[in-house]
């Protein structure tokens, strides 16, 4: 951590708080339908893979989990300096009929869940999307609303939240990062 940072969350914490995501995800189940957790990269697809190993119990079978890249769905496409990276989306399981938990790290905008749903519904039609975040730092620019909140964090837009998972980073913790004097 740097000395901007304020950690809002150890591992433990982390770790509680996806154990009550799994809880609420199969409770409130889209009936009849096949449960997919398709996370959007980079740290939504770790959370999935995370979430999916926690679900498995509770659901009495496996969960099988997807990654989604949104780059080619931003609205700003083209509007930096650089070319994206393109990371790939790898879903090898068919999303027709499916209900599809879409999992990323921090909800902000809206705008990189947008681009996900629009992605994800290019391979099928879901019975039902759902949304699962662990960290909802408000400041909507689109009306999307989360289904599944992990922590909810009243932030200035100035602010950010940034998550650390493993094994991407060294350390599993969510942190707040004051903006820059």
């Amino acid at each position: 951590m740097t000395e901007r940072e304020a950690r809002l969350r150890d591992a433990a914490g982390l770790a509680e708080i996806l154990n009550e995501m799994a809880g609420r995800i199969a409770k409130d189940r889209c009936a009849g339908a096949p449960l997919r957790l398709v996370g959007i990269r980079t740290r939504g697809v770790t959370i999935a893979e995370r979430l999916a190993l926690l679900l498995a119990p509770l659901v009495g079978q496996a969960v099988p989990v997807g990654a989604v890249d949104i780059t080619l769905y931003r609205d700003d496409l083209g509007q930096g300096e650089r070319w994206p990276v393109l990371r790939g989306t790898e879903i090898a399981f068919d999303v027709e009929g499916a209900e599809v938990v879409l999992v990323d790290d921090v909800l902000f905008t809206g705008r990189t869940v947008r681009a996900a749903i629009n992605a994800v519904c290019d391979l099928g039609r879901p019975a039902c999307v759902r949304l699962a975040v662990l960290v909802d730092r408000g400041h909507r620019e689109i009306p999307i609303q989360p289904d599944v909140v992990g922590l909810a964090v009243t932030t200035d837009r100035t602010e950010r939240v940034r998550v650390r998972a493993r094994p991407i980073d060294p350390v599993d913790e969510i942190v707040r990062i004051a903006a820059p004097n």
